[in-house]
């Protein structure tokens, strides 16, 4: 059944709304062969972003094909390097025989084939006759840009979860390589392919391309703001009144509030609520479904909390009753800690763990706006509105 408050995929189409500047922005930048990187936090519409964009791309006559590839499970840069080859491969063809045909063409010199055995046993296109080596990264890192000049059609590599990369034995490695094809890439195979990288742990994509530096002047990020609150407002209004429903506009005001304007949050809510009731959206159903949202993602946020030191959940409450001046003595002394080298690491071990993240002025932002309400008013019980 077509939802009208989708949440359980990317959006693209009649329910992808706001962030029209940024998505134009992204189709002009590969378009013109740039890599661009995009990292913000869970479920703010990277992948939403990249698809629509792609939508829009195909009826203005431009030849491309994404090639795409989830990090999210990579541990190895032998697997790296095997999934990224396979999904190039599979973009130039549809079966054995193309796969066999590319990889001898463009693949010659590595380690990289394709064998008719392990493809037939088991489905892998590509395959390693040897360790792997930087030569066979660099052979997949290029073969996007091979295939493209080839066909004439331009390989918009995007690899999802980069910061991911960092997991492998040797990220670094992985990240070197790349880097190295980015600035020897040669004239002729620059217009074959670009890079797009997408991350949803900030702080760890930010480490590596603001903090490492990481093809630095070669990747062009872009960043997604959030979705007006008028527009997020017209938006679930159209989806109640498509199935007869009302909300009343000063509530629905509130839940933009609470959720900060987060998208997916507010579809996921706004879906429960349509199953809630079938005329007016008064507020306790807003409340049932609040409770019912918070139990879905409560274990989750109990874990958070678990595996948290005393000392992180101290600086966390700092944070939550609005300091910002953390290495102060009055803060240490209220939050007992201990030290300003202490709180350096502790503001560390909450970025790493992907609950906060600090703007230019070293002000803490959290990073999930349904975990915030949670823990101000469940963990620590404090006021909420």
């Amino acid at each position: 059944m077509d939802s009208h408050f989708p949440y359980d995929k990317y959006v693209t189409g009649k329910y992808y709304i706001g962030r029209r500047t940024e998505t134009q922005v992204f189709a002009n930048l590969v378009s013109q062969g740039e890599n661009v990187v995009i990292y913000e936090p869970p479920k703010t519409g990277k992948r939403s972003l990249v698809q629509q964009a792609f939508l829009n791309m195909k009826p203005a006559g431009q030849r491309f094909a994404p090639v795409q590839l989830s990090l999210l499970d990579v541990r190895s840069l032998r697997e790296l390097a095997l999934r990224l080859a396979a999904a190039a491969l599979q973009s130039a063809g549809s079966g054995p025989e193309d796969y066999a045909r590319t990889a001898q063409e463009l693949l010659a010199g590595s380690h990289l084939v394709f064998d008719p055995a392990r493809f037939s046993a088991c489905g892998e296109v590509v395959s390693l006759t040897w360790e792997l080596d930087d030569e066979d990264l660099r052979a997949a890192f290029l073969l996007p840009y091979r295939i493209g000049v080839r066909d004439g059609v331009r390989r918009i590599v995007v690899l999802d979860e980069f910061q991911n990369v960092m997991l492998t034995e040797d990220g670094e490695r992985a990240c070197r390589i790349l880097e190295g094809v980015f600035k020897t890439l040669p004239p002729d195979l620059a217009p074959g392919a670009c890079y797009v990288f997408l991350g949803s742990q900030v702080n760890a994509m930010h480490d590596i391309f603001g903090v490492r530096r990481w093809f630095w002047r070669r990747v062009e990020r872009l960043r997604i703001p959030t979705i007006e609150t008028r527009e997020i407002m017209d938006h679930v209004n159209r989806g109640f009144l498509t199935s007869g429903k009302v909300i009343d506009r000063e509530l629905l005001q509130g839940v933009c509030r609470l959720f900060k304007d987060n998208i997916w949050y507010i579809n996921h809510f706004s879906s429960i609520c349509d199953s809630l009731t079938r005329g007016y959206i008064l507020e306790p159903t807003l409340t049932e479904a609040l409770s019912t949202l918070l139990a879905i993602h409560e274990p989750r946020f109990v874990a958070t909390m678990n595996d948290l030191t005393t000392f992180q959940v101290s600086l966390l409450r700092a944070i939550l009753d609005g300091h910002t001046r953390f290495s102060s003595a009055e803060v240490i002394r209220q939050y007992g800690l201990n030290s300003s080298a202490n709180v350096r690491r502790l503001k560390d071990a909450l970025c790493k763990k992907e609950i906060v993240t600090f703007d230019p002025d070293d002000n803490p932002v959290l990073l999930d706006p349904l975990f915030e309400y949670w823990v101000r008013k469940y963990f620590f019980k404090m006021t909420t509105e």
